[in-house]
Parts: structure tokens; C-alpha cells; sequence
């Protein structure tokens, strides 16, 4: 994919402290997520930051980023620089463009996305633009807001939600485990667990030279993953699909190394040597894609199921290590 510049700087003021009730459209959200839209253009690492000094308060205490909210909390927002209403973000056409054709379902509730790898979410963290920001340039008069997350360098199935209802209804869903997630990953080395439940908590809330890291640990919040075998590659690498019960952040990655086997291609959990061996044959990102999501709504009992095949920057690599395989396996003469 073709890099997009940064945009310049933008307008900014400083806002007063404010004092912001929650309402029932807001109410079972996150803290985080709803600071993220009550702050214009605020970075999350910063909101972050602010939570933990206990600048951002709920009725008057403290709270944590994953606090579920209620209708009629109080939350004292702290004075910070954020963008002005009247210098909206613009976002190159070409990233319209990109994540307007990666749209792969669209219903008076719901975008599906089919998430090119490379692409983050959001903007933040030194990024001007994500996918909601560019779906929210491409169709300003919609109410857009995202459902759930993927990591910058996965790709696949993303869920945006176009109606307050539809975003609480999923929010529930996911809280609840009802949605079932499914990724295609590669990872180092012959796999030879078979049909593994990795149940192992993990620490999200660790900070490494200021970034985020996340690792297992007994006093973390639980996290379940499922892998199974798809095939092998020799001894080099193995697809595996992995289904994750719960939604802790980089929840595979970890589990994937955790087990021995790190996922192809990731620069923070995985294996060094088994990425620049791997290079050569075109993996040059993270080998994780967000295959298939399923769920049924609660409202109407309306199944429904999304699936996005592998990029095929990913199926050339697979594609590559097929080839040498065989011919790793002709007898010689």
C-alpha cells in the first residue's frame, strides 16, 4: 500500500475543565472510549495518562480506562489542548478511496470491512487518520463509531457501527462472549500442539519505554485462545486458526509465543531470525488476519456471519513456502 503523508499540524485551544453527565445512549461504554470522543483529537496515549493521574474523574473518584459507565455518571473532563470543531481532520482522498472499497457489507445498522494490514483504526499515537476518520470524511452525515479493534498491522474483519442501538447491542455481545471471532495466522516452527486451549492471563496495562506491552501474567485479567492446526510448512512455519474467547489486546501474539511459536512477522512478540528468513518470500508485515465474525442479534434473532479471504500478499508467502516444500520433498537422483 502506498504510504500516506501526514497532514500538517491543526488549529488548537485549550478547553476549561467540564463536567459531563452520561446519558443512557452512553451508558455500559467504556471510559476510555467515550473520553476518546469527548476530547477532540485528543491522543489516547494521553487519555490514558490523564485517567491514571487521576486528572479525569468519575462522580468524584478515580477510575480505571475499562470502567463501565451509567446513566447519569458524572465525568470531570481536565483542561487539554484538542483540535477546534471548526478545523476538522482531512483526510487524503486516496485513504477515502482505500477504505471505501475495503467495505465488504453495509445494512441500516452495520459496516463490514475487509481491514487492509498497515491501516490503524484510528488516529493517535502520531497517526492523523485511521479507518473511522476516513469513513467519517467519506460520509459525514452518518454516525460511525467502531464496534470493536484491530491491531494496525492485522487485516480482515471490522466491524463499524452506524446507530448508537446497534453500537450498546454489540458492545453487550462482545462483553458477554457472544461473538465469535476466527484468525488465520503463521507462526514459527511445527506446530505439534494439535487442538490447544491456551487459558492464561495477561497484563495489559504494562508500559516499555512508553509503549504498551502486553504479557502473561497471574495477576492479569483472564484470556482464552483456541488453536488449531491448519498446515504445515516444514519445519519452518505453520497456519494455524485461532479463536479468541475473550478480546484482550494483542490476545494472540502473546498466547502465540507464549505456546513457542510467534507469530510470523511480528516485530514485538515474535522471533527475530524466523522474520528475516521469512522476508525473502514476501512477508514483510505481520502474518495475523481477522478471517471470519459471527453473531446473532439479540433483538431479532438475525444470524449473521462475515468472512474475508486471505490478502494475497499473504497467500504469495504461503503460496512460497508450498513451493519449497515440494521441492524439499523430490527424492534426489
Amino acid at each position: 500500500m502506498t504510504e500516506i503523508d501526514q497532514q500538517p499540524a491543526q488549529a488548537e485551544r485549550r478547553s476549561a475543565v467540564r463536567h459531563v453527565e452520561i446519558d443512557a445512549h452512553e451508558q455500559g461504554q467504556r471510559l476510555d472510549k467515550v473520553l476518546s470522543r469527548l476530547l477532540l483529537g485528543v491522543p489516547r496515549s494521553r487519555i490514558f495518562r490523564l485517567i491514571r493521574r487521576g486528572e479525569v474523574r468519575v462522580n468524584g473518584r478515580r477510575a480505571s480506562p475499562e470502567r463501565r459507565l451509567a446513566a447519569g455518571d458524572s465525568v470531570r473532563l481536565p483542561p487539554v489542548r484538542e483540535v477546534a470543531p471548526d478545523a476538522p481532520r482531512r483526510v487524503p482522498a486516496g485513504m477515502i478511496e482505500i477504505i471505501e472499497h475495503a467495505v465488504i457489507h453495509e445494512d441500516e445498522r452495520l459496516l463490514v470491512l475487509d481491514k487492509p494490514g498497515g491501516v490503524a483504526v484510528h488516529g493517535g499515537s502520531g497517526l492523523s487518520f485511521g479507518v473511522i476518520e476516513a469513513l467519517r470524511a467519506s460520509r459525514p452525515n452518518q454516525t460511525l463509531e467502531l464496534a470493536h479493534r484491530l491491531d494496525r498491522d492485522t487485516s480482515g474483519v471490522l466491524l463499524v457501527a452506524k446507530r448508537s442501538s446497534a453500537l450498546r447491542a454489540l458492545h453487550a455481545l462482545l462483553r458477554d462472549g457472544a461473538v465469535q471471532k476466527s484468525y488465520l495466522a503463521l507462526v514459527a516452527g511445527h506446530w505439534n500442539l494439535g487442538h490447544k486451549r491456551i487459558d492464561a492471563p495477561l497484563r495489559t496495562d504494562l508500559r516499555v519505554g512508553g509503549e504498551r506491552t502486553v504479557k502473561v501474567d497471574a495477576h492479569g485479567k483472564n484470556a482464552l485462545t483456541e488453536f488449531k492446526l491448519i498446515e504445515h510448512y516444514g519445519a519452518r512455519a505453520s497456519l494455524i486458526e485461532a479463536i479468541i474467547h475473550t478480546g484482550r489486546t494483542h490476545q494472540i501474539r502473546v498466547h502465540a509465543a507464549y505456546c513457542g511459536h510467534p507469530v510470523a512477522g511480528d516485530a514485538k512478540y515474535g522471533d527475530e531470525g524466523v522474520n528475516e528468513t521469512l522476508a525473502p518470500l514476501g512477508l514483510t508485515r505481520m502474518f495475523l488476519h481477522a478471517h471470519s465474525l459471527s453473531f446473532v442479534w439479540p433483538e431479532s434473532g438475525s444470524e449473521q456471519s462475515f468472512s474475508a479471504p486471505l490478502p494475497p500478499q499473504l497467500r504469495g508467502v504461503l503460496d512460497q513456502l508450498s513451493s519449497k516444500r515440494a521441492r524439499g520433498k523430490r527424492p534426489q537422483r
